[in-house]
């Protein structure tokens, strides 16, 4: 008797996708800079910065005047690459991100790394659970949470043509390929991953491929679970979520981030378009202090939690 197994899955970190869109977007305009707070590293801008060391701007651990020199920058015709944890581009430089980029309306990328709870063990102060929330209300900032290393590349030459600010989270966190290779990200637009009729999965980021396990699991109980893949949480694409409502039972939501980022983002859509029941997984407080994969875990951010919030939604 011989058994098979599935094979395993190849992960990636979505960095190397981002350096290398980055030069290749910087060998093509001479426009294009690279704006960092002592981040080189943790970027990975080491080979931008062998073939491009005059266009890299390292200001040091200043987020606020990172930002105000990428805006500078964006006035002077360069179209800067504003590159950071998330955690301190958004929380430490938040009024540079309202004022320089968006009230502005810079022509400028804020490049937010290792989002979500990816530093793990180094704690709050270094996860970005919130910048989903916080930026997502900002005017006339595009937000943007690429699934895997094909939709942050889409992304990253998207945002290098778009005459505007905006804000890509860039996942340290390996994640495997979703997209198929002639995928086109379409700013504004969900993408539908898997049909199905009961139920419907959203999610953003790294929580995607988590949710298309989460259908096949449910599949196997008989539940026919749409997925919806949603890289921009700003702006939303509400046409998408209105469907939903109407042709399933409802909608869970997932992401690496608290639940008001894309979970709010989804029910004040839908709460004077078409109501309907939704159950939210994401963090929910700060994170303990733990590794990556436990705290997925902790917060139910996982294939099997997201499945079990869709069967308590549908009562079974």
């Amino acid at each position: 008797m011989s058994t098979t197994t599935a094979p395993a899955q190849v992960l990636h970190d979505c960095r190397d996708a981002w350096v290398a869109t980055l030069i290749e977007l910087a060998e093509a305009d001479p426009r294009i800079v690279a704006v960092v707070n002592d981040s080189v590293g943790s970027s990975k801008l080491g080979p931008f910065q062998d073939r491009f060391g005059q266009r890299l701007v390292n200001v040091g651990i200043a987020e606020q005047d990172m930002v105000g020199v990428g805006a500078g920058l964006a006035n002077g015709g360069k179209v800067p690459f504003v590159s950071a944890a998330a955690c301190f581009l958004t929380a430490r430089a938040m009024e540079q991100v309202k004022v320089d980029a968006a009230y502005s309306q810079h022509h400028m990328v804020l490049v937010g790394q290792s989002p979500g709870m990816a530093y793990g063990e180094l704690g709050p102060t270094h996860h970005s659970i919130e910048d989903l929330a916080w930026l997502r209300v900002i005017p006339g900032l595009t937000v943007i949470a690429p699934c895997d290393p094909i939709e942050t590349a889409q992304a990253l030459r998207w945002a290098a043509a778009h005459h505007g600010p905006v804000f890509i989270r860039v996942a340290r966190m390996g994640v495997p390929d979703v997209n198929a290779a002639d995928y086109e990200f379409v700013p504004g637009k969900a993408v539908l991953l898997r049909p199905g009729s009961d139920v419907t999965l959203a999610a953003t980021g790294t929580a995607v491929h988590r949710a298309l396990d989460a259908a096949a699991l449910l599949a196997a109980e008989g539940i026919d679970a749409r997925v919806l893949s949603v890289p921009t949480i700003s702006p939303l694409d509400t046409e998408a979520f209105v469907a939903a409502a109407r042709e399933t039972a409802g909608i869970v939501t997932a992401e690496e981030a608290l639940t008001s980022g894309l979970g709010g983002a989804v029910a004040e859509a839908l709460a004077t378009r078409h109501p309907a029941p939704m159950r939210f997984i994401g963090a929910t407080t700060f994170a303990p202090t733990g590794s990556v994969g436990w705290l997925m875990e902790h917060f139910g951010i996982t294939g099997t939690g997201i499945a079990a919030a869709a069967k308590d939604l549908l009562g079974r």
